[in-house]
């Protein structure tokens, strides 16, 4: 968006989809915003213009087993020191309903 010219100066509507993963995952949010910024009229829209995040609890025991024996061993260097940091990392994924430890809540 940054680098596009409109041929107008102002526009009344901003239509984008600018949401990945979890919302912000993608990172177009400041796209977006550059965007409204630059060409949104004052009292214009923007869509989609809100959002709801919700979170449930699951268990995937194959998965995080793999992820910590990974750094036992990596190209034959033993990094698991890395293993405390890398499971606090987040994870973007499909998961098999049955994976699903509880209901789910809307946090925001």
């Amino acid at each position: 968006m940054e680098e596009v010219t409109l041929p107008v100066k102002n526009v009344d509507i901003i239509i984008s989809e600018w949401m990945g993963y979890f919302l912000l995952y993608e990172s177009m949010l400041d796209s977006v915003l550059w965007a409204r910024d630059k060409y949104l009229v004052k009292g214009g829209k923007m869509l989609p213009d809100k959002c709801s995040v919700y979170i449930a609890a699951l268990e995937d025991g194959e998965y995080k087993n793999s992820k910590k024996e990974f750094w036992n061993d990596v190209y034959g260097v033993n990094m698991n020191c890395m293993t405390s940091t890398v499971m606090r990392e987040p994870l973007v994924d499909v998961v098999h309903s049955d994976m699903v430890m509880s209901s789910s809540c809307k946090i925001l």
